[in-house]
């Protein structure tokens, strides 16, 4: 499986600096309400990005025969964008819905957050979970049975062993430095807030002053420059991420998840991700890439995407998923096909 590089990832060279319309183009300010509530620009843009309701059955006549694989990112999607990092709950309903997607297809989260902060939100035992853009991957708790002849739970992937992945494990000692640089350098800028996102880490300026915008990237930056080349510098949603420069991103998260699964290079496989950040562009990258699949972005405005279909907000998220459990649910092919590929018995 290749690498790929992230064109809204930047290394942070000596004296390089990110300007204000890069940080636009990067989703660091929000869309205007004027932009938003351009009806007929979003509707020219929905021409070539349909909604996946409106198109659901078209999109599952494409999938009959074919074995589904569910990602989906956590804020902004599975949850709302809220200002405080730290309260982006999903709704029951959501996870219910999560739930019962997992029960006929595997399914994996993918986000930006620590694999343990997201488990806390999620609180399911059925999914596959990536925490830190995919650099760290744990799978479900499969039953086995033990010598005894009693059953056990276990985190096994298809080799037989632990299905955790960290490719970026020799990182964590810097970055716990960066961590604590970090927080000692922003104590003192009103609304900015770090995260520690295990593999990466999140510096959150939503409820920061606009004035306050430059001084807070000027500290971080000079930061990061003492720990070039390894860090490299990206922009989410009203924040700055720091992470390790290696080749590793959403989109190789899902290649590696496929693998793991056995499906890597399965003719059959329709893998279906649903995110709405920049980071996401990654998955929707490789899907367009293999030729197969739904890569489908959350928005509630136009935006450059790779996505094939959109989704306006998260409930549209949880109507959609409530819509694929119940298309499974009443086709009689679901257990066959649950017992292929998560390998129990129908």
């Amino acid at each position: 499986m290749g690498f790929q590089r992230s064109s809204h990832w930047q290394k942070v060279q000596p004296g390089s600096d990110l300007s204000t319309k890069e940080r636009g183009t990067n989703s660091s300010h929000p869309v205007t309400n004027e932009a938003v509530s351009d009806d007929a620009n979003y509707s020219s843009w929905m021409v070539d990005h349909p909604s996946a309701l409106t198109s659901f059955d078209q999109m599952m006549k494409d999938a009959k025969g074919k074995k589904i694989v569910v990602f989906l990112d956590y804020d902004g999607t599975l949850s709302p964008i809220v200002n405080d990092p730290d309260r982006a709950f999903m709704s029951d309903e959501m996870r219910a819905a999560v739930r019962e997607v997992a029960k006929y297809f595997p399914t994996a989260i993918i986000s930006g957050r620590s694999i343990d902060k997201v488990k806390g939100f999620v609180q399911l035992n059925n999914i596959y979970y990536a925490g830190s853009h995919g650099m760290d991957i744990m799978a479900p708790p499969r039953p086995a049975r033990s010598s005894d002849g009693k059953y056990h739970t276990v985190s096994l992937d298809r080799k037989g062993n632990d299905a955790v992945f960290q490719p970026a494990q020799k990182f964590l000692p810097a970055l716990q430095k960066i961590l604590k640089e970090l927080e000692e350098a922003i104590m003192k800028i009103p609304g900015a807030r770090v995260e520690n996102n295990g593999f990466c880490a999140s510096v959150h300026f939503r409820q920061v002053r606009e004035e306050d915008y430059g001084t807070l990237e000027e500290k971080v930056k000079s930061i990061l420059k003492q720990y070039y080349p390894d860090f490299r510098l990206g922009w989410g949603k009203k924040v700055m991420e720091i992470r390790p420069s290696i080749e590793w991103d959403k989109g190789n998260a899902l290649e590696y998840l496929l693998d793991t699964l056995g499906l890597g290079n399965c003719p059959d496989v329709l893998p279906l991700y649903i995110g709405d950040d920049i980071t996401d562009e990654d998955a929707f990258k490789v899907i367009q890439k293999r030729g197969q699949g739904c890569p489908i972005v959350v928005t509630s405005s136009p935006k450059d995407t790779k996505a094939s279909y959109s989704l306006y907000e998260p409930s549209e998220v949880l109507t959609f998923l409530l819509r694929l459990a119940r298309w499974r649910k009443s086709s009689s092919s679901s257990r066959s096909v649950l017992s292929q590929v998560w390998g129990v018995s129908s």
